[in-house]
């Protein structure tokens, strides 16, 4: 009887130490669970306080969601290497090559001057230049004198707030 009762607590504590590894080694499974979901929902902002948030990737994909939304074809471009785009969208019989800029401070004449060359580069109609923030005026009248559409802070909470918002609603 006594090996009998050795045996039983032996077992318990073996499965009891065996439940203990199988959670902790799923505790990272666990983690990236949870990283994984704040992406998304940082991807599925209504607001600008979640595209603030985010990365420029996970803002081009964001803008990718948002100009879909908006019934336009859209194509990422390599995240490298990408000549001056992040996306190239189709609508209306015009073609246009986008440089989102995902930042906390003023976009400056780079991005104006990416966005020119990739317009050509990927034979477009028309480029854009989308910021969560504003463009210095060196780069507004850059974009001016390049026909370049620029979409700052305030047109982009716009944009967010007539599509994104519809969009989440109609899920």
């Amino acid at each position: 009887m006594d090996n009998t009762l050795i045996n039983i607590k032996f077992l318990i504590e073996f499965f009891t130490v065996i439940v203990l590894i199988a959670f902790i080694s799923s505790i990272p499974d666990i983690i990236n669970m949870k990283i994984k979901d704040n992406k998304y929902k940082r991807k599925r902002s209504k607001n600008l306080a979640g595209v603030d948030k985010m990365s420029g990737e996970e803002f081009e994909k964001y803008l990718e969601e948002l100009f879909k939304s908006m019934n336009y074809k859209v194509k990422r471009t390599p995240y490298q290497k990408d000549f001056g785009a992040d996306l190239i969208i189709e609508g209306n019989k015009h073609r246009y090559a986008v440089q989102a800029k995902r930042y906390t401070g003023n976009v400056g004449i780079k991005a104006v001057q990416e966005v020119v060359s990739a317009k050509a580069y990927y034979n477009c109609d028309g480029a854009i230049v989308v910021t969560n923030s504003r463009l210095t005026d060196a780069a507004k009248e850059l974009a001016k004198s390049n026909n370049v559409i620029v979409i700052q802070r305030k047109e982009l909470k716009n944009y967010i707030k007539k599509y994104m918002s519809n969009k989440e609603g109609k899920k």
